[in-house]
C-alpha cells in the first residue's frame, strides 16, 4: 500500500520591518503633518481667522491694487470729478450697478434707483463703512447726497456664477473638494463675523432663496469670499429683548427656516403685527444648503458631506436654540478639512504602521 506524503505546514515568522525604515517612515508622516498645519495655519490667516488685515487701511481710508499708501475715502467731489462710468453691470430692487473707472483702476459705482428705498441704501452704507474688514468687500467712498458708493471691483462677480467659473480653463485647478470646501468655510467665517461684529449680532436678511443668498457675495481672485450686499442686516439686542423680522410679508418654502414661516397655519391670514421675531439663527438653518452648494459634484464631495452630516443635522433643528453657533459649525468645518487633508496627504499610513 503506497504511503501517502505527510504536507508539512511552515509557519514563517511575522516579518519584521527594518528599524531604519520604521525611523524613515516616522519622519515622513512627521513631515507630512508639519507641512499640512504650515498649510492650514496660512488657510486660516487668508480666510479671516484674524479679523484685522494688515491690508487694511484706518478707518476712513482705502488702499487699491499695489499701492502702498492709504487715500481717504472718495468724497462727492472726487466721485464727480474722477470716477468715469464705463457700463450696467446689474441692477436690484435698491439700486443700479456700474462698472467704472477711477486712476486707471477698475471700480464699481453702486446708484440708488428707488427713492422709496433709500433708508435701505442708507443702511447699507452705514453697515459697509461699519464692518470694514477682511470679511467685506472694500469702501472707496461714497456720496449721500447723491445716494452713490464706490466699492473695490472683483472680475470674478457674485456667487452665482460659481460653477460656470470653475469650468473655465484657467480656474479647473480650484475646482477640487477641498477647494469647494474652504469656500463653505469663507461662508461660515463671515456669518461668524455678522453674528459677533463690532455693531453686535446682525442677521442676514436677504436670504429667503439659494439665488438671492448667492447674489450678497462677491468670489475674489485668489478664490475667497466676501460679503457684498448689507442693505438688510438687522440688529439683535438680546439684552434688550429685541429680536428681528425679515420684511413685512409672509415667507414661504422649506429653505427659510421654520421660525421665519407663518405659525398659525392656511386658515388664518397673515398679519405682519402677529408675526413672531426671530434671532440670528435662521442664518444657521441655511449654511447646509448653501454649503452643499459650494460643494458640487466633484470626486471627494460625497465623502466631505458624510463627514458634514452630524453639523448639518444639528443646524436643521427645528428648535432655534438647538442649533450649533456659526462658532461651532465653523470650528467643526475646520476640523473636518484637517481631518480629510491629512487622510488625503497620507493614504494607507496608518495600516503600515
Amino acid at each position: 500500500m503506497e504511503k501517502k506524503p505527510h504536507l508539512v505546514r511552515r509557519e514563517f515568522p511575522p516579518r519584521e520591518v527594518p528599524a531604519a525604515s520604521l525611523a524613515v517612515l516616522l519622519a515622513a508622516v512627521l513631515l507630512l503633518n508639519a507641512l499640512l498645519y504650515l498649510y492650514l495655519n496660512k488657510f486660516y490667516i487668508s480666510s479671516g481667522r484674524a479679523e484685522t488685515d494688515p491690508g487694511l487701511c484706518s478707518f476712513g481710508y482705502f488702499k487699491l491694487g499695489t499701492v502702498k499708501n492709504c487715500s481717504p475715502w472718495l468724497s462727492c467731489e472726487a466721485i464727480r470729478r474722477e470716477v468715469r462710468k464705463l457700463k450696467c453691470v446689474g441692477e436690484g430692487a435698491v439700486k443700479k450697478v456700474f462698472l467704472s473707472e477711477w486712476k486707471e483702476n477698475k471700480v464699481v459705482l453702486s446708484q440708488l434707483t428707488n427713492s422709496e428705498l433709500k433708508e435701505d441704501f442708507l443702511h447699507g452704507l452705514k453697515m459697509l463703512k461699519a464692518l470694514q474688514s477682511k470679511h467685506v468687500v472694500r469702501l472707496l467712498g461714497y456720496c449721500e447726497q447723491q445716494f452713490t458708493i464706490l466699492t473695490e471691483y472683483h472680475p470674478l462677480g457674485s456667487l452665482r456664477g460659481l460653477n460656470e467659473t470653475l469650468h473655465i480653463p484657467k480656474y479647473k485647478g480650484m475646482n477640487t473638494w477641498h477647494r469647494r470646501l474652504m469656500l463653505a468655510i469663507d461662508y461660515v467665517s463671515i456669518l461668524r463675523y455678522l453674528h459677533s461684529s463690532p455693531l453686535g449680532t446682525l442677521v442676514m436678511c436677504d436670504s429667503n432663496d439659494l439665488d438671492k443668498i448667492l447674489s450678497q457675495y462677491l468670489l475674489t481672485s485668489d478664490f475667497h469670499i466676501l460679503v457684498n450686499d448689507l442693505d438688510a442686516l438687522p440688529l439683535v439686542n438680546r439684552s434688550a429683548g429685541r429680536l428681528v423680522k425679515c420684511g413685512h410679508r409672509e415667507l414661504r418654502g422649506e429653505f427659510v427656516a421654520p421660525e421665519q414661516r407663518w405659525p398659525y397655519g392656511e386658515e388664518v391670514p397673515f398679519e405682519d403685527d402677529l408675526m413672531p421675531p426671530y434671532d440670528e439663527k435662521t442664518d444657521i438653518w441655511k449654511i447646509p444648503d448653501v454649503s452643499n452648494f459650494f460643494l458640487g459634484h466633484v470626486e471627494g464631495s460625497d465623502i466631505v458631506r458624510l463627514h458634514l452630516f452630524d453639523i448639518h443635522a444639528a443646524c436643521k433643528k427645528k428648535d432655534p436654540a438647538e442649533r450649533p453657533s456659526a462658532q461651532e459649525v465653523l470650528d467643526t468645518y475646520r476640523k473636518i478639512l484637517t481631518v480629510l487633508l491629512r487622510e488625503a496627504a497620507m493614504p494607507g499610513t496608518r495600516e503600515m504602521l
